[in-house]
């Protein structure tokens, strides 16, 4: 009997807004890997998540973008054996991939840990696929997890995978091949390097790069961290956290990523998890910056991504909160469509940032759907101690599955740009409030 699976439609969006998360509502992609082709756009290779009870699926997700502004989902690009009544829907997974172009074509490196060979390599004439004839690939028995590839400078080219310690090998020029003898395991450790899997390699100023899932905070490899060397062999030396996913959902646990120079900007890429589960997890992006010796400071989470902040006079989705403190999460309450759900006396969600202009904000209006308790929604700017710019109640509803309605409410005196926290109050002082919160809007009366 097949087990039971979160149904989520799928849609095809030519083109997607620059603000996080970077993928539309009711698709789930995770651990993105960028590289930039010589068509000039940038590509993100994805695992794609499709349940509450399981990691990723059998298929593979692109997204690209020609100005970091706009991005195309491009679907289906590879996918392992079809579902059958004879197979559950989580056996045969396709867990973090990469690809790199060479020889005129572009090579599509997968795992699938079910597998007696985890590692494999797919090929395709386009960057988004179809990828066809995946054939196993001998990693000398590690059969592990989350590959990745570069290539140097002098055409040498690198596979990397692995998990707890990373492994590292010469490909052969056709790039279906290890070296031989070649294979180096324990480049990073989690002793020495607080490394967990997803490692990813880029060389930046003669200086090699590996970014992975990092162990060293939250008991959980919910950090992008990163180490260097002057050699792609190593060794390599710890250099810090780049990004923290810490707080995005209730159950957060990992973070997989990337990073990438686009135009005269680099980038870190990332993912966040929703449903209050491990998994369901959502492709982001915010810039970085570098120090003279290399170092990469610690970026935040923020909803607008590598676009401007939100305007507050426009629609903001509530499902762009990339901070959350007590039982809310983002959950899918449409084909396509996510909100704020489940939300508790007290709970806490964060839009960083919102640009409310030079003044003149006189109202706000939310889009909630009510919950089982007489609540109030509180927007406060900068911290959750400050002052409230607008209260906003809402009526207890007795129904099962209670429309949603839009309420109004005055906006005390803000201009500039404000992290927006969004502070949820039950009346019964404890327990479930239940309300959700779809979208928020400022206005400027005329």
């Amino acid at each position: 009997m097949k087990k039971s699976i979160l149904l989520l439609p799928v849609f095809i969006y030519n083109t997607l807004i620059a603000q996080n998360p970077i993928v539309p509502p009711g698709v789930y992609m995770a651990d993105p890997a960028a590289q930039v082709w010589n068509d000039g756009r940038l590509y993100l290779y994805c695992s794609v998540d499709e349940s509450v009870n399981w990691y990723c699926s059998r298929k593979y997700h692109v997204l690209s973008t020609g100005d970091m502004d706009h991005w195309k989902l491009h679907e289906n690009s590879f996918a392992s054996d079809g579902p059958g009544d004879e197979v559950p829907y989580n056996d045969n997974l396709l867990f973090a991939p990469d690809c790199m172009f060479r020889n005129g074509k572009y090579y599509l490196y997968y795992c699938q840990p079910d597998r007696e060979n985890a590692e494999g390599v797919a090929v395709s004439k386009k960057p988004t696929g179809p990828f066809r004839r995946g054939r196993p690939m001998d990693v000398g028995g590690y059969n592990q997890i989350d590959p990745g590839v570069f290539i140097d400078d002098d055409g040498q080219a690198y596979y990397i995978w692995g998990q707890f310690t990373l492994k590292m090998s010469k490909l052969r020029p056709d790039m279906l091949e290890l070296e031989k003898g070649s294979i180096r395991d324990s480049v990073l450790t989690e002793q020495e390097h607080f490394f967990h899997e997803g490692a990813y390699m880029t060389k930046r100023n003669g200086l090699y790069y590996l970014v992975y899932a990092d162990m060293s905070r939250n008991q959980a490899p919910t950090c992008i961290g990163y180490a260097t060397s002057k050699n792609p062999m190593g060794p390599y030396k710890y250099r810090g956290v780049i990004i923290d996913n810490d707080q995005s959902d209730p159950q957060c646990w990992n973070n997989h990523g990337s990073i990438a120079a686009y135009g005269d900007q680099w980038y870190v890429f990332y993912h966040r998890s929703t449903h209050n589960s491990r998994k369901m997890r959502k492709a982001c992006v915010e810039p970085i910056f570098f120090d003279e010796n290399g170092s990469i400071p610690e970026v935040e989470m923020t909803s607008q991504g590598a676009g401007d902040p939100l305007s507050a006079t426009e629609k903001i989705d509530a499902a762009r909160a990339c901070w959350m403190f007590g039982n809310v999460r983002i959950e899918q309450v449409a084909a396509s469509n996510e909100a704020l759900c489940k939300t508790r006396h007290n709970d806490r969600a964060v839009i960083r940032y919102v640009d409310f202009g030079k003044g003149g904000i006189d109202k706000v209006t939310l889009k909630v759907r009510p919950g089982n308790v007489n609540g109030t929604i509180q927007l406060k700017p900068d911290y959750p101690w400050r002052g409230s710019i607008a209260s906003v109640n809402i009526e207890a509803s007795a129904e099962e599955n209670p429309e949603w309605i839009t309420l109004t409410a005055d906006v005390s005196d803000i201009d500039g740009i404000h992290a927006l926290w969004i502070q949820f109050y039950g009346d019964a002082g404890s327990g479930e409030l239940g309300c959700d919160l779809d979208e928020i809007v400022f206005h400027i009366d005329p």
